[in-house]
């Protein structure tokens, strides 16, 4: 996982999609730090714009996973 000036949320949600992928509401389980969704997808933009995350679209769900 590449280090580069992450917030402490935005490590959160890399750990819980580092092993396997997940889908934002799996995610939103696994962090406690996050209790809503739109503010799950804002850190998952932001992640994604760092580059240390890949989103696939797998029947017709979409997952995330740390890079």
């Amino acid at each position: 996982m590449k280090k580069q000036n992450l917030s402490a949320i935005e490590h959160s949600v890399l750990e819980a999609i580092q092993e396997k992928a997940l889908t934002s509401f799996e995610i939103l389980d696994k962090v406690e730090n996050l209790d809503m969704i739109l503010p799950l997808y804002s850190v998952l933009d932001n992640l994604n714009d760092k580059g240390v995350l890949k989103s696939y679209i797998s029947n017709d769900i979409k997952y995330h996973i740390a890079q």
